[in-house]
């Protein structure tokens, strides 16, 4: 049974939501953003900063829309102009010790007191008082930062610690205007889930060392992408500069990660920018160009018979296992791919979130595709295999009397004595999908050029099956995914575009049909 919904005005726009609602978010169903500071949906109410004041008709007095519900014809204004010059003497308080910070601060530009001030603030200030100083910064552990003269007292990074990471190591010590921040003499803000804080901190006062004065904000492009850390598959946005990945953050996805990435997905980003790629196609170690390539490999595909097995990373992307599935279908063939082990660290306050001990983002996936986790038992075989066809797996071992194929990102030695080498982009550098381990297919984008000749996997397998089967060529990861759904159980009626920014659970655990 659905929810009970309540209507309501805001903004003489009429609201329909469900019951409990507060008025801060059903604000946002009428396009309006309620300027907040303390309040987020991904933490308990504290209703300690008074930013979001608004008029509530019949109301004695001004409401905070953070710790309002709704009601039944609750008439609701946030422009009035009591509210309006209430929210101005709020910004007026927090500005009288706030530091002009703003040409060195890394928050400038994503900071929320500064888009507020402009939005709502007072041309002026009338304190001509030198403002309060505390230490300029200290050090709270591994990642994170604290400068304490840029803190609002929004304790959006205590609620964290305490309710969600379950370490309260960090408090409000002091009271009035010596408030600030205080970590525990005898702790390090070193939870794996820690620098959510980061995030969560609306002005430039939590900062990442990692990213410490790496790129003012308004250099950054930013594209959507799923994290790689393990194979819990969280929303991520990829930060770019100059076509560098120089920042990773969380991205909201309320079926998979809510609003929060581990510090393990965080900083796990500098193989997306390595040096020592492939740039070139290799035959027989000697560079040249797709063309001679694509045929030598397609010849040897053809004349080959017997046993094939591919060998394959499980950050491959959904459409390349497939295709490269398809085009090993003439042989009788093995794939299979291992999965590197580690520590689970939960989030304790989130339900079925936490860094996962596999670190595989597509183990799912190459699972529904016909892939086997017996990777040593692929590995013997491919010994005596026709073609051996390795995807991105540089610690490989491979000894074959075979045929050598391999599509990489970097060459390790293992590949020298490949017959043909394929340059390939990483997750950064073409679209695709990863299917996580409850079964939610999604999207990642480009976010940056791949170096020199290097292609997404899927373009060049589609291109060896063209040559070798006849097959149409997939123009895109879009056409290749939707050709996979087309033919494999598990995801049937997905499309690519379906998918879009959330992803879609797959509808059956079949694997593919012959």
């Amino acid at each position: 049974m659905p929810d009970e919904l309540i209507n309501l005005t805001i903004d003489d726009v009429p609201v329909s939501v469900p019951q409990g609602t507060l008025v801060i978010e059903a604000a946002k169903q009428a396009g309006v953003l309620v300027p907040h500071y303390c309040y987020h949906p991904g933490l308990a109410v504290a209703g300690v900063c008074r930013m979001c004041l608004v008029e509530v008709e019949k109301a004695p007095k001004l409401q905070i829309a953070c710790a309002t519900t709704v009601a039944e014809g609750m008439v609701v204004r946030t422009q009035s102009e009591q509210a309006k010059q209430a929210r101005m003497g709020v910004l007026e308080l927090l500005l009288i010790n706030h530091p002009l910070d703003c040409p060195i601060c890394d928050q400038a530009g994503e900071c929320e007191l500064q888009d507020f001030v402009f939005q709502e603030g007072r041309p002026g200030t009338r304190y001509a008082e030198y403002s309060k100083r505390f230490n300029p910064v200290e050090d709270f552990g591994p990642d994170v930062l604290y400068v304490p003269n840029r803190c609002i007292l929004c304790t959006r990074c205590v609620r964290f610690m305490e309710d969600l990471a379950g370490e309260p190591v960090i408090n409000v010590s002091e009271r009035g205007d010596r408030a600030y921040i205080g970590i525990h003499p005898n702790a390090r803000l070193d939870h794996p889930w820690a620098g959510n804080v980061v995030d969560l901190c609306p002005v430039g006062s939590l900062l990442s060392k990692d990213f410490l004065h790496k790129a003012r904000a308004w250099e950054l492009d930013k594209t959507a992408s799923i994290c790689t850390g393990c194979s819990q598959g969280c929303n991520v946005t990829l930060d770019t500069r100059e076509n560098v990945v120089v920042r990773v953050r969380p991205r909201p996805n309320l079926q998979v990660n809510r609003y929060f990435i581990c510090d393990h997905g965080r900083l796990n980003y500098r193989w997306m920018n390595r040096g020592d790629r492939i740039e070139a196609p290799l035959v027989r170690r000697h560079a040249t160009d797709w063309d001679e390539a694509l045929s030598r490999a397609a010849t040897v595909l053809r004349g080959a018979g017997g046993k094939a097995v591919a060998l394959v990373s499980p950050r491959t992307s959904t459409e390349a296992l497939f295709l490269a599935r398809r085009l090993l279908a003439r042989f009788e063939w093995t794939g299979a791919f291992q999965v590197v082990m580690g520590d689970e660290a939960p989030l304790p306050g989130v339900p079925d979130l936490a860094l996962r001990a596999e670190r595989a983002p597509n183990a799912r996936g190459a699972e529904l595709l016909g892939y086997s986790r017996d990777y040593a038992a692929a590995l013997e075989t491919s010994r005596t295999a026709a073609v051996v066809l390795v995807i991105d797996e540089p610690d490989a071992a491979i000894e074959t009397a075979g045929t050598l194929l391999y599509l990489g990102t970097v060459l390790p030695e293992s590949a020298h004595g490949a017959e043909v080498v394929l340059p390939i982009a990483n997750v950064a550098e073409e679209d695709g999908t990863y299917v996580n381990r409850d079964g939610r297919v999604q999207r990642y984008f480009q976010a940056k050029p791949a170096p020199g000749m290097a292609r997404p996997a899927w373009w060049v397998l589609s291109e060896l099956l063209a040559q070798v089967d006849g097959a149409e060529h997939c123009a895109s990861a879009a056409e290749a995914f939707d050709a996979l759904a087309g033919s494999t159980d598990a995801f049937q009626g997905l499309s690519y575009a379906g998918l879009g920014a959330a992803g879609q659970g797959i509808t059956a655990k079949a694997g593919a049909r012959a």
